[in-house]
């Protein structure tokens, strides 16, 4: 369940994905991950993609704090900008 608004994009595709499931689990590249492998994980992803952006995929029912903590991960991974992905309201 991704959240909705008006303003999204549609995204490119060689994009770095991350999903997070309302029950908190976390899966980079189809794989479920612990949230503190979300930072190795992203730095070996961006060695071999390095014009991917990172996209957030976060359920509606996602912990917050969960949420928090990936993006802290994707941030000390050097990741400058991070989308969060969303549906169109329209």
């Amino acid at each position: 369940n991704r959240p909705t608004a008006s303003s999204a994009q549609t995204v490119k595709k060689g994009n770095i994905m991350v999903a997070i499931g309302a029950a908190g689990d976390v899966w980079v590249d189809k794989r479920r991950i612990e949230v503190d492998a979300v930072r190795a994980n992203i730095e070996r992803l961006r060695a071999e993609s390095p014009d991917g952006a990172v996209v957030i995929q976060a359920d509606t029912e996602a912990n917050a704090g969960v949420v928090v903590k990936v993006m802290d991960q994707i941030k000390m991974a050097g990741v400058e900008s991070i989308s969060i992905a969303a549906t169109n309201k329209d």
